[in-house]
């Protein structure tokens, strides 16, 4: 089932827009559910089945009991997703929810960066066929903000002419990481962040620690240093890609709890902070939307915190 419906005065966690569209029937055409990966991902699958589950009570759904929702199951004994091949030649271009042919979920290949125009095509052609089920039909794009502007202007297409009776879920870390025309045709679902920054957390994963502790004392690297550092971000690009994009985002989490501390302790010059802050969700940008090389985005990261920590 969906998350409990938050209280209305809750800030920044739009999951009512959700529950209200289910109980109600009027469901929009698409949605844009950001926050944390994880758990926008899993509200987008359960919010799909459960606009697809028969179980006469909207509240109960997805209820886990309905044929539909025994073909959406991914949980199921036996079930492993289909890996999928933005270039169509070591897997699919997209995969069905489960088994069940009016749920189609989209994400970046094993080994690519971005979701590929290729993808979003074949999406498109599929959506040009009848639902075989005769009801609604739904599309998680899982990996939206990893679309270049080509992919998302493709997409374009169909949120602004989508098919009858189909909903599109965009999934993003961000809204801000896709194009202001596609935002604009999609009802908006912010999460709210967690109480406790993940990348902060003292059990996150031993790489996260790691990375952590290295980043905490960017301020005292040379220039030389740094530049070493970066060195690591470079290799096969799918992996060099994911690398860089932790880094920025543990060196973001830094940054803001570095100006906690300073708003806390009375300091109100925070322009290094911040500048350094807007430094690297610029470089994350490059690095989603324009494919930049993970290494260069690594040395701009490595600088803008190495002058705001120094």
């Amino acid at each position: 089932m969906l998350p409990p419906t938050p209280p209305t005065d809750a800030p920044g966690d739009d999951t009512a827009l959700l529950h209200a569209a289910l109980a109600s029937g009027r469901v929009h055409s698409a949605y844009l559910i950001s926050g944390p990966t994880g758990d926008a991902r899993a509200l987008a699958l359960h919010f799909v089945r459960a606009l697809l589950c028969r179980a006469p009570d909207p509240s109960a759904r997805p209820c886990e009991a309905c044929p539909d929702c025994q073909r959406s199951s991914v949980t199921a004994p036996g079930h492993e997703p289909i890996v999928l091949d933005g270039a169509g030649k070591k897997g699919p271009l997209y995969r069905h929810v489960g088994d069940h042919p009016d749920l189609i979920w989209v994400e970046r290949g094993a080994d690519d960066t971005r979701v590929r125009i290729a993808q979003i095509r074949a999406l498109q052609g599929a959506l040009r066929l009848r639902a075989n089920e005769g009801g609604w039909r739904a599309v998680v794009v899982a990996d939206a903000e990893w679309m270049n502007a080509e992919a998302q202007n493709a997409l374009l297409r169909t949120l602004e002419e989508p098919p009858p009776r189909t909903c599109l879920v965009l999934v993003a870390a961000t809204a801000a990481s896709l194009l202001a025309t596609v935002r604009s045709r999609c009802q908006r679902v912010a999460l709210r962040p967690p109480a406790a920054d993940p990348w902060l957390a003292a059990d996150a994963p031993e790489a996260v620690i790691a990375l952590r502790e290295r980043l905490a004392e960017a301020g005292r690297l040379d220039l030389p240093a740094l530049l070493d550092f970066a060195e690591e971000f470079r290799g096969a690009r799918a992996e060099a890609a994911e690398a860089t994009t932790a880094l920025i985002d543990v060196g973001c989490a830094l940054l803001r709890e570095r100006v906690k501390h300073a708003v806390a302790e009375g300091r109100r010059e925070l322009r290094a902070e911040l500048d350094a802050y807007g430094s690297l969700r610029d470089a994350r940008r490059s690095l989603v939307r324009f494919n930049a090389n993970p290494q260069m985005v690594a040395e701009r990261a490595l600088l803008a915190l190495r002058g705001a920590l120094a």
